[in-house]
């Protein structure tokens, strides 16, 4: 069981964003901008393109209920994604609120994120999302 299914079933904390039948939308522990969240299928696949067309489809429509959701709440002109998925053997989707290209740079983290601020930003999203 990877870390995102023990998050998804309730068994390690996070700052939850949505959730519906078959995903599961929550901040990463290690922003790389405030607001930075991770959108994860509950079925354990650990790599996106071995997920069904109609699920990718159906992940790329939930990614943009929170991608809508996020830019509403952050100040941002964009909301970056990024498909990295080595960290974690788990398929996932960054989503990245972005004022410019660098601002997806990975190897920038925000540098101490407080557990409360990391709750008011969670919130706010989930607050916009739709």
């Amino acid at each position: 069981m990877t870390i995102f299914s023990k998050i998804i079933a309730g068994e390690i904390p996070c700052y939850k964003i949505a959730e519906d039948e078959h995903f599961f939308a929550f901040l990463d522990i290690n922003p790389v901008r405030w607001g930075h969240t991770l959108v994860v299928p509950k079925e354990e696949t650990d790599y996106i393109f071995d997920l069904s067309d109609e699920r990718i489809g159906q992940m790329m429509q939930f990614a943009k209920r929170v991608a809508l959701a996020i830019r509403e709440a952050i100040p941002c002109r964009k909301v970056g994604m990024a498909v990295l998925g080595l960290e974690v053997p788990h398929a996932h989707i960054h989503l990245i609120p972005i004022d410019k290209e660098g601002d997806m740079d990975f190897r920038n983290k925000v540098s101490d994120p407080a557990p409360e601020r990391m709750k008011e930003v969670a919130e706010a999203i989930a607050s916009k999302f739709k």
